[in-house]
């Protein structure tokens, strides 16, 4: 059995988060201009505004990765947003996303935040399902346009 563990950002993790995310952006879509700003200055995307990034290290090394980022534009309460979500292809399965799914979900709730929004696509059949296992609900409309792939709003009430 590998060792793993649940950690928060390291600068040394800095380019697995770009590599891990970079994957299933180039798999599925194309990289926009929103992926590469985030991916290659993770520090002041997520944690400079009060945000975090989250790592599954198997083995001590990064194998999936998220980030919790403060959402602009939120006009009732609190929010964050939940972005840049990745497993290795070869890790999917073992149950990391749901590690970095209650991380995300325990920082929200640590912060007072009264929702954490999402930004997806339908094609993304694992994500959605574990997206809608954790609470979240589709929106009607996807109000948020940084992203041409973008096709699906979902929100989870905390």
């Amino acid at each position: 059995m590998p060792e793993v563990e649940l950690t928060t950002y390291d600068p040394k993790y800095a380019r697995a988060f770009a590599e891990l995310n970079y994957e299933w952006i180039e798999t599925y879509f194309a990289v926009e201009d929103e992926d590469r700003a985030a991916l290659e200055d993770p520090e002041n995307y997520a944690l400079a505004p009060g945000g975090e990034i989250y790592f599954v290290l198997q083995d001590g090394e990064p194998v999936g990765t998220v980030a919790m980022v403060p959402f602009k534009g939120h006009s009732e309460g609190k929010a964050y947003e939940l972005a840049k979500m990745a497993v290795r292809p070869d890790c999917q399965g073992r149950g990391y996303s749901h590690l970095l799914m209650q991380a995300c979900i325990d920082f929200a709730k640590d912060h007072a935040a009264d929702e954490i929004v999402l930004i997806t696509n339908d094609v993304l059949g694992p994500a959605l399902g574990l997206y809608t296992r954790s609470g979240f609900v589709a929106m009607p409309a996807n109000t948020d346009t940084r992203y041409s792939r973008g096709n699906l709003e979902m929100r989870l009430r905390l």
